[in-house]
């Protein structure tokens, strides 16, 4: 998965950021119904949110370095 963060444009992350958050809300929403029986569904989603935002970040600095 890190990888293939590193490949992609910045639009291109941001957009899967979007999806993995609305993913992560629509996760919550069905535990709460009790719907959900994989919960380490949700603790990955957590994961990709951080890794998208730790790329985004990263790339950010580095420009400011520049």
């Amino acid at each position: 998965m890190k990888k293939e963060l590193k490949n992609k444009t910045e639009k291109e992350l941001k957009k899967l950021l979007l999806e993995k958050r609305n993913s992560l809300r629509g996760f919550r929403f069905q535990i709460s119904k009790g719907k959900v029986k994989d919960v380490k569904e949700g603790r990955l989603l957590r994961k990709e949110v951080a890794m998208i935002l730790t790329e985004l970040n990263e790339r950010a600095h580095a420009g400011q370095k520049k």
